[in-house]
C-alpha cells in the first residue's frame, strides 16, 4: 500500500487512517511531489555536498510546497516568524540571551527561507553555539548567587512569564533576573520548610533547625535544582537536539500540528500508539536528578532477571558492547527512549544498588504490552438503573500486528460485556482523550448507528470525501452518553460530533472540545528516494495533509464540539485549545453530507432542564467555576518576594486550590464497581491490580461521572416512559 497511515491528534498524540478510504488524487499528489524530491531544490550549491541538516531542511521545505493541507509562502515574513520562535524556544524566560546576541543573529532572521530551499544551514548552529556560551554564564551566575543567604524581608517581585519581559540589555540586567528568579525558587522551599517545622514542633525526634539554617537548605535544595537543569543542557542537548527544536519551530509555524520526528523519537512515538514496545519491563521515576525503578512488570525481563530491583538507580545505559550512555541530566522519557529498542537485543544497565554498590546487569528486550492503556469498563448503578462505563483513553490502533489491538474492537468487546450485564445504558468517557485513528474512529462511530457518513475529510484541492459506516448492524441501540472536555481532540470530536449530528446520544463536559479539525500522516526523510513510508535514518515529518469536517458540514477546526449539557470545570479557562495558538488554522465549514437523524426516544430540552435544575440546587459546579476562574487571574507569574506578604499570596491559592480539589471529588460515593468477571481482573499483577482498584475507588468520587450517569438515568426513564405509552397504544384502540 503506497500511502500507508494517516495521523489525526492532538499535540503529541497519535494515531492513523487507513489509506484505502484516501481519494487517489491526494496519493497522487503525494507520490508525484516526493519523486520530485530528488531532482528538486538542489541547484544552489552544487560544489557543496549538503549535510544532514541542509537536506532534511531542504526535503522539509519540499514536502510544505507540494503536499501541505494550507501551505504558507516560504518567504522573508515566514522566516521572520521561525527566527522569533526558534529564539523565543531556546530562550523561552528570556534569561539566556542578551540583546547583544540578538542584534548579532539578526543577519539570520530573513535567511531561514534561504536555508529551507537549499543554503547552508548557519542559523541554528550559530544561535546553538551562543546558547552554549550563555548557559555556562548563567550557571557561574546561579552558583555565585546561591552562596549568599538571602533577605526575604526586602519588598520586591519577581516576574517569570518571558512573553511579559524584554531581553535582557547588559550583563547586568540578565544577572538581576537570575538573581529573582532563584530568591523565588528558594522562597517557595523556605517558606515550605517553615510551615514544616511549625507542623512538627515538639514531636519525638524531630530536630528543629533556625531560620538561618533552613534559609541555607532551601538554597541547597535550589543548586541541585539548577545544577540538574544546567547538566541537562550541558549532557542531553546536543547539536542534533537543537537542530530537532530548529525543525520544529520551521514545521509547527506552518500550522501546530505538522512535527518532526528524530528516528529514536519515531520509534517512541509508534511504541506508545500501539501500547507495545520491546523493552525490559521496569517502570521509571525522576528521583532528585536520578533515574529511579520504581516498579518491575510481573514476566518481563527485568522479573525474570530477579536481579534489578524496585528503587535500583540506573546510572548508565549500553547497547550490547557498546560504550554505555550516561544518564546525567536525563528525564525518565529520554531514559526510555535509550533503554527500549529491538525485540531479542542486549540491553547493558548499570545501576546504584540501595546498598551503594555498582552493579552491571544484562537483559534481553522482549515485547511488552501497555495493558493498561486499552479500553476498560465498569458499571455504576443509578437509581434502579445499571449504566455501563466505558474508558477510552485514545483511538489506539496497532496496524504492524494482525492481531494488534484496535480500540474500535476493544470498545466493541466492552459494550458486549455491558449488555451480557443487562446495562441499561452507557457511558463513553473520552475525557482527555486527545486523538486517534480516523478508520477506528469511523468504525466505532458505526456500532452506535446503523449506517450512514461518519466524517468528511478535505484535500488542499478542496475536494471532500465522505468516511461512512457501511455496516448496517448496531451493537448498541440504548441510552447514550459521551463525557469530553477541553482535551477531547481529533478523533474524539469526530466521535462526539457525529452522535451529536446524528442526534444518537447525548454530550456531557466542558463548554466546548479541543478544536483539532486536521489530518496527518508520517512520512519519513529518505536521502536517496527523498521520502519513505518507514522510519528514516534522517528522521519523520509528521505533515498536515487534510482537513476533516462534522456531517453537518461544520469543521471542528477552532470552535470544536459544544457540549449539549454543560458542567462547569477547571479547564476552562486556561489557555490550552487550537483557538489559543496563534499558528493555528481557521474555522470554516463546507456543504452537509446526506444523513438520517437516529430516532431517538430522548428529549434533548427536557434532558437540559433536569441537569441544570440539579446544577442549580447544588452550588458545587458554580464554585468550581468562580475558583477556576480566580486562580486563572492569578496564573500571570507575577510574584512577591517579600516573604510576608507571599505567604498572604500563596495562602490564598493554596485555600482555593485546596477548596477546588475537595469540589472535584464527591461528599458521598456513586456506586460504581468492576464487572463481575473482572474483580481481580490483574491477580497474576499485584501492582497492576492495585491501580485498577484504585481506578474504581477513583471513579466512585467523579462529581462528573456522577452528573453523567444521571443524565443517562434521566433518558432512560424518557425511554421507559415512552414504552409505557407505547405498551398502552392497544388497550385503547380496545375500548
Amino acid at each position: 500500500m503506497f500511502l500507508r497511515y494517516f495521523w489525526i491528534m492532538s499535540g503529541t498524540l497519535k494515531y492513523l487512517f487507513n489509506m484505502k478510504r484516501l481519494p487517489i488524487l491526494i496519493m497522487m499528489l503525494v507520490a508525484g511531489s516526493f519523486l520530485a524530491f530528488k531532482t528538486m531544490g538542489r541547484g544552489t550549491h552544487p560544489t557543496t555536498p549538503p549535510s544532514k541538516y541542509e537536506e532534511i531542511l531542504r526535503l522539509v521545505g519540499k514536502m510544505f510546497q507540494e503536499a501541505h493541507y494550507s501551505p504558507q509562502d516560504i518567504n522573508d515574513a515566514f522566516s521572520k516568524k521561525v527566527f522569533k520562535k526558534f529564539m523565543k524556544d531556546l530562550d523561552p524566560e528570556k534569561n539566556i540571551f542578551l540583546q547583544s546576541d540578538f542584534n548579532l543573529l539578526k543577519k539570520h532572521e530573513i535567511r531561514v527561507d534561504d536555508e529551507i530551499k537549499g543554503a547552508p544551514v548557519e542559523f541554528f548552529m550559530a544561535a546553538g553555539k551562543t546558547f552554549n556560551t550563555r548557559v555556562e554564564e548563567a550557571a557561574a551566575i546561579c552558583n555565585e548567587i546561591l552562596a549568599t543567604p538571602f533577605d526575604f524581608t526586602v519588598n520586591e517581585e519577581v516576574e517569570l512569564d518571558g512573553d511579559k519581559l524584554e531581553t535582557p540589555a547588559t550583563a547586568a540586567e540578565r544577572k538581576d533576573r537570575w538573581r529573582k528568579k532563584i530568591k523565588f525558587l528558594a522562597l517557595e522551599r523556605y517558606t515550605d520548610l517553615l510551615d514544616t517545622r511549625e507542623k512538627n514542633k515538639g514531636k519525638e525526634g524531630f530536630v528543629v533547625k533556625s531560620d538561618e539554617e533552613l534559609e541555607k537548605e532551601a538554597r541547597e535544595k535550589v543548586k541541585r535544582l539548577t545544577d540538574r537543569t544546567f547538566d541537562r543542557f550541558r549532557h542531553k542537548f546536543n547539536d542534533d537536539d537543537k537542530f530537532s527544536m530548529y525543525v520544529n519551530a520551521i514545521t509547527t509555524t506552518m500550522d501546530p500540528h505538522s512535527e518532526f520526528f528524530p528516528p529514536v523519537d519515531k520509534r517512541y512515538f509508534d511504541e506508545e500508539m500501539s501500547g507495545r514496545f520491546f523493552g525490559i519491563g521496569a517502570s521509571l521515576q525522576y528521583d532528585d536528578g536520578n533515574i529511579k525503578v520504581s516498579s518491575i512488570l510481573t514476566g518481563s525481563p527485568a522479573w525474570k532477571s530477579g536481579e534489578l530491583q524496585t528503587g535500583d538507580i540506573i546510572v548508565k545505559v549500553g547497547q550490547g558492547n557498546d560504550e554505555p550512555v550516561d544518564l546525567t541530566g536525563y528525564v525518565v522519557t529520554d531514559a526510555v527512549k535509550v533503554i527500549r529498542g529491538k525485540k531479542g537485543t542486549e540491553v547493558k544497565l548499570t545501576v546504584k544498588k540501595q546498598d551503594g554498590s555498582l552493579k552491571i546487569i544484562s537483559l534481553i528486550r522482549d515485547e511488552i504490552v501497555q495493558d493498561e492503556t486499552f479500553a476498560r469498563s465498569a458499571i455504576v448503578k443509578e437509581g434502579g438503573s445499571r449504566i455501563g462505563y466505558i474508558y477510552l483513553p485514545e483511538f489506539y490502533a496497532d496496524f504492524d500486528r494482525p492481531n494488534g489491538n484496535r480500540s474500535f474492537v476493544d470498545v466493541a468487546k466492552e459494550v458486549q460485556k455491558l449488555k451480557e450485564e443487562n446495562v441499561d445504558g452507557i457511558v463513553l468517557d473520552l475525557r482527555n482523550n486527545g486523538g486517534g485513528s480516523l478508520y477506528d474512529v469511523v468504525q466505532m462511530a458505526g456500532l452506535f448507528i446503523e449506517d450512514g457518513p461518519i466524517v468528511q475529510v478535505k484535500d488542499r484541492d478542496n475536494k471532500p470525501t465522505v468516511l461512512k459506516d457501511k455496516d448496517r448492524n448496531v451493537l448498541y441501540t440504548g441510552p447514550f452518553a459521551v463525557m469530553v472536555n477541553e482535551f477531547s481532540a481529533s478523533a474524539s470530536e469526530i466521535f462526539a460530533a457525529a452522535i451529536q449530528d446524528y442526534g444518537r446520544g447525548v454530550v456531557v463536559g466542558s463548554t466546548s472540545t479541543y478544536g483539532k479539525g486536521t489530518v496527518q500522516r508520517n512520512i519519513g526523510l529518505d536521502t536517496e528516494t527523498g521520502f519513505s513510508m518507514t522510519n528514516s535514518d534522517l528522521g519523520t515529518v509528521k505533515l498536515t495533509l487534510q482537513k476533516f469536517y462534522r456531517i453537518n458540514g461544520g469543521s471542528t477546526q477552532l470552535k470544536g464540539v459544544s457540549s449539549d449539557i454543560v458542567l462547569p470545570d477547571n479547564l476552562e479557562y486556561l489557555k490550552v485549545r487550537e483557538k489559543d495558538d496563534e499558528d493555528a488554522l481557521p474555522w470554516d465549514e463546507i456543504n452537509k453530507a446526506s444523513y438520517s437523524n437516529w430516532q431517538s426516544s430522548f428529549d434533548l430540552k427536557a434532558l437540559q432542564q433536569l441537569s441544570q435544575q440539579r446544577l442549580e440546587t447544588d452550588n458545587t459546579f458554580q464554585l468550581i467555576r468562580e475558583n477556576t476562574e480566580w486562580l486563572s487571574k492569578q496564573n500571570d507569574r507575577h510574584y512577591s518576594l517579600q516573604i510576608d506578604q507571599y505567604k498572604n499570596e500563596q495562602k490564598a491559592i493554596r485555600s482555593t486550590i485546596k477548596q477546588l480539589e475537595t469540589l472535584l471529588k464527591l461528599k458521598g460515593e456513586i456506586d460504581v464497581a468492576a464487572l463481575p468477571k473482572e474483580v481481580n481482573r490483574w491477580e497474576n499483577d499485584k501492582s497492576k491490580q492495585e491501580r485498577f482498584e484504585a481506578w474504581i475507588k477513583n471513579l466512585r468520587k467523579d462529581i462528573y461521572l456522577d452528573q453523567t450517569v444521571k443524565v443517562v438515568n434521566d433518558m432512560i426513564n424518557q425511554q421507559n416512559l415512552v414504552k409505557s405509552k407505547t405498551a398502552e397504544e392497544p388497550k385503547k384502540k380496545a375500548f
